[in-house]
């Protein structure tokens, strides 16, 4: 298992007993960032409307609440606050930066936005850092294999962004902020609707003059200068219902991004990105028991690299999709019929034998209960242009003991297609470094999951416990001169966590222990961790709250012979808001508030003890 080199001393606490501090926690902590979700409707986990208590998966939901308290936090890093997810990069914001679900490799994790596919097919990995959290209304996490819902690439697991909606009349949003590093954030938008349309438009711009992104000035790539970053972006989407049961919607996202980054003195190096989707679909009740989705769309992963501010390198990814749903109720549990046509283009200025892949697929699915049985089942082939066919499925099944107890086992298949650098990037010699190149026939690599979990609900309080096996075969080395289907890795672990309302008070923790391991070796794989632990605490009084975050990671290695430590870390959040009237709201972050020293990836820069303050409006 990869990580991407391309692109830090480490002062924490290694986590010991973590087990027994989780369970104290648990105890005396009243609640978490995850709220007690029993009643929420989860689409990513089924692709059919499904109440969260409902699920025969490992699902979390990050609300808009959740995402206003972050403040100036990245989207990477609020997704690190979450169960089973790890995050790295290779200095401060807009730089390199990777997600990793329960140990897979980052390129292991499928990115939608509005159901839509976004990533690039040259690296294999979606680019997380231009996501501008203010215009995003909710994120649905899903873990655990789903190629048999979505295809390639859903090893890890799935994230979908669900850009802003509107409803009622028409209202306008905005906030400002400043902060550390000279930072900036802003935003505006105005959304609303009635029951024939609605509608949402939103603009943002955020700025940072940042820190240099390598810290060792004995790293050949150390540049001494800041390494800032700039976004700006644009959302919206629009939904039109003639009758009962139909709906026309238009849904679209683009932010542009320019971050510097250190590749040496003398330089001045930056990266230059666009990340954008749109897509256009038709949702059409026709019985009662029938309702059909057409959907057509269009992704975009745009970056070109600069230095000096000339053009050195493009890479240009566009995925156009179109799909045919059908979501049939039966008279035990619904269906899922389906058909997906994906083709993926990437223009680049490097010269690769192949541009260009297809992929049709058909998928199929049932889930429903019988009694206090749940069941669901999902079967999927992709016909890919590559390398033929390919067939993943799953099969799960649930038992509600009690109204507040339940528990599901389940098995899962997965696989992510070759991506392009991996196929066909031609072969190139590097001073000092080597030679490298593609190899076109690179199978795709597997994953076989079985896991099984346990949930307990009562009185706005939750607590769920989930085991995960996954073994992953065909794993591509790609530090080889020519990459080859080589490697082997099993990932398993156990994930707590708990939420809840105490009076005044919410808040959770959740406690993730896992070994993610080479086969061959028995190494650990490269920036993941054994032991996490993420606490979350709010208290709420009138138009007060204030709260605050403990995040504490264990050692990683930054490589895969594990010669290179990188330390564990503990870092401590806190957020205040302060509502003036039912429309305007001042609020503030600090992240890192102990100043912590640590390394996410070797050599590089991470943020300091930071302050994020603003103000917010909402029209009512």
């Amino acid at each position: 298992m990869q990580h991407n080199n391309s692109r830090r001393r480490t002062h924490g606490a290694p986590l010991c007993h973590l087990a027994p501090l989780a369970a104290a926690l648990a105890a005396c902590v009243p609640a978490s960032a995850y709220a007690s979700e029993g009643d929420t409707v989860v689409v990513t986990a089924t692709r059919q409307e499904t109440r969260s208590n409902e699920l025969l998966s490992d699902v979390t939901v990050i609300t808009r609440e959740q995402i206003e308290q972050a403040g100036q936090t990245s989207v990477e890093q609020l997704l690190a606050q979450q169960p089973g997810v790890e995050y790295w990069a290779n200095g401060g914001p807009g730089t390199l930066s990777a997600i990793s679900i329960r140990g897979a490799n980052s390129n292991h994790t499928l990115l939608l936005i509005d159901g839509q596919r976004v990533g690039s097919i040259s690296s294999g990995a979606p680019d997380f850092s231009r996501l501008p959290l203010s215009q995003i209304e909710r994120i649905e996490i899903l873990r655990g294999p789903a190629s048999s819902l979505y295809g390639a690439d859903a090893i890890g697991g799935v994230i979908q962004i669900f850009t802003k909606r509107g409803e009622g009349p028409a209202r306008i949003n905005a906030s400002t902020g400043y902060g550390t590093y000279g930072t900036s954030d802003s935003n505006v938008g105005i959304a609303g609707g009635t029951d024939v349309v609605s509608y949402s438009l939103q603009a943002g711009y955020y700025e940072t003059n940042g820190f240099s992104a390598i810290r060792n000035s004995a790293n050949p790539s150390y540049n001494a200068d800041h390494d800032g970053f700039y976004r700006s972006s644009f959302s919206g989407g629009v939904s039109v219902r003639p009758a009962t049961g139909h709906e026309i919607g238009l849904n679209f996202l683009s932010s542009n991004g320019t971050n510097k980054y250190d590749n040496g003195p003398g330089t001045d190096d930056a990266n230059r990105s666009n990340t954008g989707s749109v897509s256009l679909y038709s949702r059409n009740r026709f019985t009662d028991d029938w309702t059909s989705t057409l959907r057509v769309g269009h992704g975009l992963d745009d970056a070109t690299t600069l230095t000096n501010g000339i053009a050195s390198g493009l890479y240009r990814t566009q995925q156009d999709q179109a799909s045919w749903q059908n979501d049939i109720r039966l008279p035990v549990g619904k269906a899922l019929l389906a058909a997906e046509y994906l083709k993926q283009n990437l223009t680049s200025s490097s010269t690769y034998t192949l541009t260009e892949r297809t992929i049709k697929s058909l998928l199929a699915g049932w889930s429903g209960n019988l009694g206090d049985h749940r069941l669901q089942a999902n079967l999927r082939h992709d016909d890919n242009s590559q390398f033929g066919g390919k067939t993943t499925g799953t099969a799960a099944y649930g038992y509600q003991f009690t109204a507040d107890w339940r528990a599901h086992i389940s098995y899962g298949t997965a696989f992510k297609a070759p991506a392009f650098n991996n196929l066909y990037f031609p072969l190139t010699c590097y001073p000092g470094w080597g030679c490298y190149g593609g190899n076109p026939n690179l199978k795709p690599e597997t994953a076989r999951n079985a896991e099984a979990g346990i949930n307990w609900e009562k009185s706005g309080h939750s607590f769920a416990a989930t085991y995960f096996r996954n073994k992953v075969s065909d794993l591509i080395d790609a530090s080889l001169p020519v990459p080859i289907n080589v490697n082997k890795a099993s990932l398993s672990g156990t994930s707590l966590a708990y939420s809840g309302n105490f009076g005044d008070f919410s808040g959770g923790v959740s406690l993730d222990l896992q070994r993610a391991r080479d086969d061959t070796t028995g190494k650990q794989l490269a920036r993941r961790a054994d032991e996490q632990l993420k606490t979350h605490l709010a208290w709420t009084s009138g138009a007060l709250k204030f709260g605050g975050e403990w995040q504490l990671s264990g050692k990683r290695y930054d490589d895969a012979a594990n010669t290179k430590k990188l330390g564990g870390y503990g870092l401590v959040n806190l957020f205040a808001e302060r509502r003036i009237d039912s429309e305007w709201t001042l609020f503030a972050r600090a992240n890192n508030v102990f100043n912590r020293e640590y390394e996410l990836a070797r050599d590089y820069a991470t943020p300091g003890a930071s302050l994020f303050v603003g103000v917010r409006y909402q029209q009512k």
